[in-house]
């Protein structure tokens, strides 16, 4: 079998490069309600541990909402110097991922998949997101009258990028920790193919 290629590269492999994690949007440009309802519609369709399928979500995206959403989060751990987009940069929207614990318990396996498949989705739509987990989230269930048994698992933030983001390889020290440059370019270190990739059987199939 021969994968189709785009330029060189797997569609799906482009699309996963363009995929990153975007912290500085145009706020000035709203995303449509259609475009956000698609997005949670994309996120209903992924695999369900036990096909329990016990994920909620909220959308915002109107000045007001966001602005009460906005200081509940913490962003960018590694950038100790940065507290955050500031006005005029800040998310245009956000899809809030919630948990029914009437349902299940814990379902971080269906969180991850779920919210790569929302940032896939808006990338493809020319959008940029972040998935964001340091949360106040008593504070913000308060602030959008969430029911007790639905837990905020994530928030993702998303608008129209206003930052370049690269990928490179990981150093010889193996530093994965990401940086800015003077312009504010946001660097992305990967660990190399070589380094995750273990030493196993079965490189060759063997027919019955």
């Amino acid at each position: 079998m021969e994968w189709k290629t785009i330029n060189g590269d797997l569609p799906l492999k482009s699309l996963v490069r363009k995929t990153r994690s975007i912290r500085r949007f145009d706020q000035q440009q709203a995303v449509d309600l259609s475009v956000l309802t698609e997005l949670v519609d994309l996120a209903r369709l992924t695999a369900s541990t036990k096909n329990l399928q016990p994920l909620k979500y909220v959308i915002s995206r109107t000045k007001r909402t966001n602005s009460l959403i906005f200081p509940t989060l913490a962003w960018a751990g590694y950038l100790q110097d940065w507290d955050g987009p500031e006005e005029g940069e800040r998310p245009c929207a956000y899809i809030i991922i919630l948990t029914d614990t009437k349902i299940s318990q814990s379902a971080k396996e269906d969180v991850g998949i779920a919210a790569q498949t929302i940032l896939l989705g808006a990338s493809q739509q020319g959008l940029g997101g972040c998935m964001i987990g340091s949360v106040e989230r008593k504070h913000l269930c308060t602030i959008l009258e969430i029911p007790d048994h639905l837990e905020i698992a994530l928030v993702i933030a998303l608008g129209i990028p206003k930052e370049t983001v690269v990928l490179e390889e990981a150093g010889p020290g193996g530093d994965i920790r990401y940086w800015r440059d003077a312009s504010g370019m946001h660097h992305v270190p990967k660990r190399g193919l070589e380094s995750i990739l273990l030493p196993g059987k079965g490189e060759e199939y063997e027919p019955f």
